[in-house]
Formats: structure tokens, sequence, C-alpha cells
């Protein structure tokens, strides 16, 4: 079963674990190599000798019950003699087939010989009842899972031996460049002990796989089979974990991905240390800072993580910021995008002091959060969770042509009819033209507008003037602050005539 991270056009992205009911199979590395740059290497043999035997294959096997598949009971009408016999036909097929074991298999690596700690993917390991690690030896132990990470799709195993294990380390990915070497090892389908190498094509790619996603893309060799294993550098360091492949067939077209050693590292020590993960938590939402969003705020730069929403008496609040601010500089690191936001943050270290410095009335200010626990944050449902769909409700109110929406007060009846609680503050937008901005930026009836450019509005009338006003000053957009059933976020819409 091919596990598809995210489609492009006619392209997919894949875990490159492979998951077979009979035959084994195995997986391949690879790695940027900052040590040789500028030439090309004679031979890796002397590397790879080094290295293969700390490189592993895992298989891991869960019970499949029923696994044959059955075509569904055909539709006939109630009381046919046909559904009787079809039913006790089905029911004949169905009775005494046994489960069967299915097994998955991926690749790992020896992170610590004395403890026999062994690296992988998470998604190698999933829903395992029995995880087993084959040697480059060729011997075959048991292993335990000791802890893993949905969120960067990493697991920690332990194997119990008397032999004397090889162990390979982490490097820094962050000295990466494009351009520079890496080589891999694993096995292929299968195919044991393959060696494959190429360039680092690109750094910081965003798969959409997850909330972390900073992947090292490569031209070397991956195929399925390849999850979990070692990419290394020419120096022997591991400097990424092989996680998925983008490829229109599930094999191998020269576009992998890879997890950074700088990313990996602090999950696995904190999975070693406490068998789970302790990110740090500042308890807000972002979103991207746009070029409208830039310009309606007085900022000069497209840079910082904008605020959409502060959880209630979490860190971020505590510590005076607001929705509206944008972030753009967190423990003295600038953040260029507001992907970079999240994961400064889950490093940080909780209970810390943290100093953050962020954009607010055409000024720069700063402030100190204590970074909070994300894990106990999700636990207390402090984490919002993913919007529905908005209802359709009647068509009626104040049309703001400037950017295409018609906007109404948030009435009694209106509450009741798109369910908004007493809490939420502002207007209601009743419907948006097709074609408009506020379509093209994704704004729908039901949803709430908050403020306009960063002021609070409750009067429809005050919303148009707001809007025209901004136009009269020489402003080409206007910043709206959106509710969409408690998700809370900035939107951008440029000014029409």
């Amino acid at each position: 079963m091919r596990v598809i991270l995210s489609s492009v056009f006619l392209a997919l992205v894949f875990c490159v674990s492979v998951f077979i009911p009979l035959a084994p199979a195995v997986q391949a590395q690879d790695t940027p190599l900052p040590g040789t740059r500028g030439s090309t290497p004679g031979s890796f043999a002397d590397l790879v000798d080094k290295l293969l035997p700390a490189v592993v294959n895992i298989s891991s096997t869960q019970t499949i019950d029923n696994p044959q598949d059955f075509p569904e009971l055909p539709q006939f009408p109630p009381g046919s003699p046909f559904e009787d016999f079809f039913e006790e036909f089905m029911d004949r097929r169905g009775m005494g087939v046994p489960a069967v074991p299915e097994t998955s298999l991926g690749s790992g690596f020896v992170i610590d010989a004395e403890k026999g700690l062994i690296i992988t993917n998470n998604h190698v390991i999933r829903d395992a009842e029995e995880v087993r690690v084959t040697f480059h030896d060729d011997e075959t132990l048991e292993a335990d899972v000791i802890g893993r990470d949905e969120k960067t799709d990493l697991a920690v195993l332990k194997v119990d031996t008397e032999k004397k294990l090889t162990a390979v380390e982490f490097g820094d990915s962050s000295v990466l460049r494009v351009g520079d070497w890496v080589v891999a090892i694993g096995n292929p389908f299968g195919l044991g002990g393959t060696v494959t190498a190429g360039i680092v094509s690109a750094r910081q790619r965003d798969i959409n796989s997850g909330p972390y996603d900073d992947f090292i893309q490569t031209d070397a060799s991956i195929n399925r089979g390849n999850s979990g294993g070692p990419m290394f550098d020419l120096n022997g360091k591991v400097i990424g974990i092989n996680t998925a492949i983008f490829s229109p067939s599930g094999g191998s077209v020269g576009i992998g991905f890879a997890i950074p050693s700088a990313l990996a590292e602090p999950v696995i020590k904190q999975i070693i240390q406490y068998g789970r993960t302790r990110r740090g938590w500042l308890g807000v939402r972002i979103q991207q800072v746009t070029e409208e969003i830039a310009e309606s705020l007085g900022l000069e730069k497209t840079e910082g993580a904008l605020v959409a929403s502060v959880n209630k008496d979490g860190p971020a609040q505590k510590a005076g910021l607001k929705a509206g601010d944008i972030i753009l500089r967190f423990n003295d690191r600038p953040i260029h995008e507001m992907r970079e936001l999240p994961r400064l943050v889950a490093e940080t270290d909780i209970g810390s002091k943290a100093s953050v410095e962020f954009w607010r009335d055409g000024k720069r200010k700063s402030s100190k959060v204590t970074i909070g626990e994300l894990e106990k944050a999700e636990e207390d449902g402090l984490v919002a969770s993913v919007p529905g769909e908005v209802p359709h409700g009647p068509e009626s109110g104040t049309d703001i042509d400037r950017v295409g929406i018609t906007v109404g007060s948030l009435s009694e009846a209106v509450r009741e009819h798109y369910g908004i609680g007493q809490e939420v503050q502002g207007i209601i937008i009743r419907s948006v033209k097709d074609m408009s901005e506020a379509a093209k930026k994704g704004l729908l009836e039901g949803d709430v507008i908050v403020e306009i450019n960063q002021q609070a509005v409750n009067d429809p009338e005050k919303a148009r003037d707001l809007i025209d006003r901004a136009a009269k000053n020489g402003r080409s957009s206007v910043l709206l602050l959106v509710n969409r059933e408690g998700d809370v976020r900035f939107v951008a819409l440029k000014l029409g005539e």
C-alpha cells in the first residue's frame, strides 16, 4: 500500500516504505555531500565500506482481517429471490477466511551502538504488532518502539544484543548547499546493499506533509522501501532521513525528499529522553504575510508571520501579543517566512523565556514570552481544529463594490441562521460577487468581518466608509480580520474603483 503525501498535476509524492503481504523488500538512501565541493569524487567505495554496517532493514507486521477483496452485493428490489441468494453466497465466501500478516518494509540506521538505538520513519512502524531489524550481516532482531512523532514522521527503536553494533552520527544539514554531493545506501525493492549517489537539488522544500516541512530535495535514486534510511554527506555524517519521493509511478524519477538533520536531531533527542516530543508552544495562529498585507500594515518587506488570533490565557496573550501583530524575530532569529516560526518555537525549551520582536501600528516592538508545551495545549483542546464549511443564508445588506461583497449586521436571526455565538462581534458577509477580489481571496457567505484596517467594525455602513476612506487615502489594498466558524485570519483585498 503506497502512502500518498500530496499530488501536483500528474505526479505524486509517496512515502517510500513498502507494504508487502508475502515477499519482503528493503530500502535505499541518498545524501548531500559538503566535503568535496567543486570536484567529483573518484570513488565512494571507502566511505560506503564504513557506513554499510550501520544501515539496517526494518520490517513491521500487523494482522489484516479478511484480506480478500470481495465485490459488493448487487442491489436488488426488496424481497427479490436474488437478494437472498447473493447474501448467502457472499456470507459463505467470507466465512473461514483467516487473518493474515501484512509486512511493511523500510530502512533505518543505528545512532547509538551501546544502547541499540535505531532511527526510522514513523510511517514504517505505524500500527505495527511486531518490528524486526535486519543488519548488514543478515542477523535479525526484534525491536521495541521507544517513541514516535507523527508531525515529523520520525520514530526511535531499540534492540537488545550482545553483538557490537556500528553507529553513525548526525551532521549539520544547515551548511548544505545546492549542488553538494550525497550518498544513499539501502535496499530498494528488496535489493539489499544498493548504493546510489547524487546532489542536493534544493533545500527547504514544503511538500504539505506536516507542519514542520523543511525537506532536502535530491536526485540520488530513492525508491519504495527507502523510508527511514540515512542520507550521508561525504564525511559520513547523517544529514537527512529519506522519507518521500515525487513520482507519477511510485518509482524514482530523480526527485526524493529527506528530513534534514537539523530538524530531526532535536526531535529524536526528545523521544530518547522522554519517550515522546515536548515542543514549545506560543499560543498563536499565524498566516503568511502577502504583499497586500504588508502594504496595508505599512511594512516594507513581505517578511515575518502574521498573528491571526491569540489563544486566551496562552503564552502570547500573557506577553501582550495581539491579532494583527507581525512577528519579525523570535529569540533573535529573523522570521523570513511564516513556516519558520513554528519550527523555532517547537525547538525552544518549555518554561524558558523567549524574546519576540513584532510589528504593530507601524513600529517595531518587543516582548518576552514564557514558552508553553504544545502537547499539553493539544490535550487541553487549546489548539484549534480545522473549520468546516459555512452554511448558506439569505442575501441582503450593504454592498461594498470595491471588493465585491454584501455585508449585514449580526442580528439574532443571523446568528441563529449561521450558528454564530454571542462572543463573536463584527458584520456578516451575506454574499460574494463572482470573480471579485473577495472571491479570489476565498471569502465566503457566512464569514464574519471583525476588523477593517485594524479597526473593530460592527456596522455595515461603517465598513463601507472605512474601505472608501482607504481608497481615497491612496491605499491600494485593505486588510480584513475574518472569523470563519472560530478560525480567525487576516485577508488583504486589493481595492477596485
